[in-house]
Order: C-alpha cells, then structure tokens, then sequence
C-alpha cells in the first residue's frame, strides 16, 4: 500500500500544474548566482537543505518531549515555548534551501517536493499557531497544536526521505560509477592523441569518463554530472578565476577541471576525479 501511494504521488501530472508555474518564479526570485551557490550548499561541499531541517526538526520533537511529560512545571511550559520559537523561526532558511533545490529536480521528484513542501508548510502553520497560544498563557492549545504539528512535520520528513533515498535527489548521481571500475591501474589513452585544451570522453572499464590535457596537466574525472547524470562531454570550457572549468550541458553545474572542485550549483557535491600516471606515453587512471 505505501509503495502504490507513493508511485501513485511521483506519477500525480496534476501536480504539474502548480510545479511548472512555480520553478521559474523560484528562478526569477532566486536569480543571482551566488545566492543559488549559497543556497544549494557549494561552499559546503554537500547540500545544505539537510543540514538546516534539523534545526527546527530537533526544536520541534524536543518540545513535544516536554510537553508530553507529566507534572509540568512553569519552567517546562518556558522551555517548551522557547524551543517552538526556535523552531518555527528557523524553518524559514530551511524552507528556502528546499525550494532553491526542489526547482533544480526532474519532474517526478518535483512532485513529491511540492506535497513535502505543502506538509511542511501546515506544519509550520500549526507551530505558528502553537507558538501564539502559548505566549497568551493558552499552553493546553498550545501543546495540542505542536502535537498535530509534529506528526505533520514527521510526514513530510518521510517525504523527503523518499526524495532522497528512493528517488535519488540531491545526491551525487555520478559517484555509484566508481563501483564499477576495477582496482589498480586502466588504460585511458595514448597520451599524443590527447588534444589540447578540449572536452575528451573515454572509458574505463566501461564507464566514461572526462578527459582535459592541459599542457602537461592531465585530468581524467567521471563524465556523468554528480547533480543529474548531464553529459560533461557535452559541455564547455569556460574560465573562472583563472581556471579551467566544465560546464554541464544540462543544468549549469560547473566544475574545476584540475581537481573537480564544484564551482557553481545546482550541483553541491564534488565532481570525482581519478589518479593518473603516464606510462610508456599511455595515460592510466585508479581509484582514488
């Protein structure tokens, strides 16, 4: 029964409605780059979305902690109004990370975001409420209302666990193909054949990867985009602060080409870059 619910949830096109109206407003809102960079987590080196929900997530379980313990105390109902505040107030940064990440997803998982986001929008909305009656001295309303907002707030939680780890969002798309290249050292290529200074696609066991000569600085890096599986092959050159970088064709990530470092988003994570050695003028690559 979850597993139809949920299939039925990925494949709900009405929501389509509301999602294709709502990513380019996100876009227009959200336009200048460094902003989107911050948002989604480069400076992290991960997503920061998740970091941020623990925040009002821990706030909000600690005071419905309290809340359920007998014998409260007015010391109690202080802490447990103090710890929905905290909560409610940082929800908001939380919130605008998901959207600046959500508007960046396939379809399908654009659908399940928009019904996390609306969970978690109520959520938010009871707390508010929770929050208001308890600073009038109304603590049964208000322990009643964070109890409904907690379990709202749980239910968008599995939401988001199934963006993660069923439908694979935000994850590094690129990293399961080291799993598919063998211990020790591979052939990529004769070093001469090597043009200079342009986008290269070999294969290493089967899997494709990136290649860049750079004079004499050779790159070899996973060609499927850590945020989308976009084809770098496919992409372009472009300098930033002095350095090679490689622009993903299909939504923008960028990333140095001597060590895969991310430079701009939707991408969070690293791009993988791969041991070389020359041998006998033949370029070989390893696992890291």
């Amino acid at each position: 029964m979850r597993t139809a619910l949920m299939n039925k949830l990925e494949q709900a096109s009405a929501l389509d409605r509301v999602g294709d109206r709502l990513q380019p407003k996100v876009w227009s809102l959200l336009r200048p780059q460094r902003l989107k960079d911050t948002l989604h987590g480069v400076w992290l080196g991960h997503p920061l979305h998740p970091a941020l929900v623990q925040i009002p997530m821990g706030a909000w379980m600690s005071s419905a902690v309290l809340d359920l313990m007998p014998g409260r105390t007015r010391g109690q109902e202080q802490a447990a109004t103090t710890l929905v505040a905290v909560g409610t107030a940082s929800a908001l940064p939380a919130a605008l990370t998901g959207i600046n990440d959500w508007s960046w997803l396939w379809q399908e998982e654009r659908r399940v975001g928009l019904v996390h986001a609306a969970t978690n929008t109520l959520a938010v909305a009871l707390y508010a409420g929770s929050l208001a009656a308890r600073l009038r001295g109304r603590h049964g309303l208000g322990r009643m209302l964070g109890l409904f907002g907690v379990a709202t707030v749980s239910a968008g939680g599995y939401l988001g666990g199934h963006l993660v780890y069923k439908q694979t969002a935000q994850v590094n798309q690129g990293a399961p193909d080291l799993h598919r290249v063998e211990y020790g050292w591979r052939r990529v290529a004769e070093v001469d054949s090597l043009p200079e200074a342009q986008l290269l696609v070999r294969r290493v066991d089967n899997v494709p990867v990136l290649v860049y000569r750079d004079g004499t600085d050779i790159t070899v890096m996973l060609d499927r985009c850590a945020h989308q599986s976009g084809p770098l092959g496919q992409g372009k050159v472009i300098q930033v602060d002095g350095q090679p970088c490689v622009v993903c064709p299909w939504h923008g990530s960028t990333f140095q080409l001597k060590d895969g470092e991310v430079v701009h988003g939707p991408a969070s994570t690293d791009q993988q870059v791969l041991p070389t050695r020359v041998t006998s003028g033949v370029l070989e690559a390893r696992l890291p």
